[in-house]
């Protein structure tokens, strides 16, 4: 027999990928020009020029065999002190390479750390809107998902909501920012008060509470928005961080841990982290890229382009009559759907051939993503649609 479990997972993908693989589909049907995936955040801007020339002189020159060989199960050291290097520079963080565990991706650091964290029934408080393999990756680690509601409209965190989700078994807080599905940065307010209630709830309970910093889209934010580091705010905090996004790197999966030095118990913690990722055989991430990132540390993709599109998405779409979250970073624009059902609405603009993402799943009923990494004139293309469809509602 198989677990059930695990047979469930793997027979109803997410809703994101779902879509994403009706979308291939549909493509082949009528012609890929034809139909408009606005479903996955795959970034749509080739990565920094950097990236390929460190690649290709790695490959020349460097030794084959201990290019492709294993690394260290945390990392290279090296790379891992890169890293290590790129975080103190920037948040003066006092981070060290024995903080630092290379991982395949955001992914990988998410489920690593909930697995050395959390111990079976103990809670993960969640931030709605919410990524939806949190819940997949918290369950997996025997942990249960308590979710934090967020203030209406705005879609900053409630913080009274938060603070009556902590119980005595509350062991850990994913924090994710710039948000995904929202593209809301959480404002610097925001985070001081969260990590105020969080040293209060600890003293009450007299046991740690961790804050886990998930941070693909760091780098993904507009107009000169600052998105806080955690570490400086919050003594024990876990930085969860993907290469994905800021190199435009997502098939690659590299990313990394990083604990803070200031967390309580923080070299156990450590050390948990490389028995999590032992356990989960998530040990020696990929070892050419590993070396790329070392070479390539400072690289960013241009944001400009997710820019413009979020400017012609959100302008067009607000005119037509559409609710809006006005987004600061990522690239996904949040909007209320034009009917309560939110996958009624789904499916209206399936027939339009434009594919969004409904957001049930993400802990918010009645509202779609729409994620606009995708090129601009797909945008534009796709603006008649968007019109046609609330014009349709309108008349209805």
């Amino acid at each position: 027999m198989y677990n059930e479990k695990m047979y469930a997972l793997g027979s109803r993908r997410s809703i994101i990928r779902e879509i994403f693989e009706y979308c291939k589909t549909r493509a082949g049907e009528i012609g890929a020009d034809k139909v408009v995936d606005f479903s996955i955040g795959n970034p749509s801007v080739e990565p920094p020029k950097e990236i390929a020339d460190a690649i290709m002189d790695l490959i020349k020159n460097e030794n084959s065999v201990l290019l492709h060989g294993y690394t260290s199960a945390q990392g290279d050291l090296g790379t891992r002190e890169a890293v290590a290097s790129d975080i103190n520079a920037r948040f003066g963080a006092g981070v060290t390479a024995n903080n630092i565990y290379m991982t395949c991706g955001a992914a990988a650091s998410l489920t690593i750390s909930l697995r050395a964290l959390l111990n079976a029934g103990e809670e993960c408080i969640v931030f709605a809107p919410f990524f939806t393999e949190y819940r997949v990756f918290i369950e997996n680690a025997q942990g249960k998902v308590v979710v934090s509601n967020p203030m209406p409209r705005t879609f900053q965190i409630d913080v009274a909501d938060f603070e009556s989700k902590i119980t005595d078994k509350t062991r850990a807080v994913i924090m994710n920012s710039p948000n995904n599905p929202s593209g809301v940065v959480y404002s610097e307010d925001t985070i001081r008060a969260v990590c105020d209630i969080l040293r209060r709830k600890e003293k009450e309970f007299s046991h740690p509470i961790y804050l886990i910093a998930d941070e693909p889209y760091r780098e993904l934010v507009f107009g000169g928005v600052t998105v806080p580091y955690l570490m400086n705010y919050y003594d024990d905090t876990i930085v969860c961080y993907s290469y994905s996004k800021a190199l435009s790197l997502p098939g690659e999966r590299i990313g990394y841990i990083a604990v803070s030095p200031k967390a309580q118990d923080s070299a156990s913690i450590y050390l948990a982290i490389c028995g999590a990722g032992r356990s989960l055989g998530y040990v020696c991430a990929p070892s050419l890229f590993q070396q790329v990132i070392k070479r390539c540390i400072g690289a960013r993709v241009d944001v400009n382009a997710y820019k413009e599109n979020r400017d012609i998405l959100y302008n067009a779409l607000t005119e037509y009559g559409y609710e809006c979250v006005s987004p600061d970073g990522a690239f996904y624009l949040f909007v209320k759907a034009l009917e309560d059902d939110a996958y009624k609405f789904f499916e209206k603009a399936k027939a339009k051939e434009i594919l969004v993402v409904p957001c049930d799943d993400f802990g918010v009923s009645g509202y779609v993503r729409i994620a606009y990494c995708v090129d601009k004139q797909r945008i534009v293309n796709a603006l008649p649609a968007f019109k046609a469809l609330a014009d349709e509602y309108k008349n209805n």
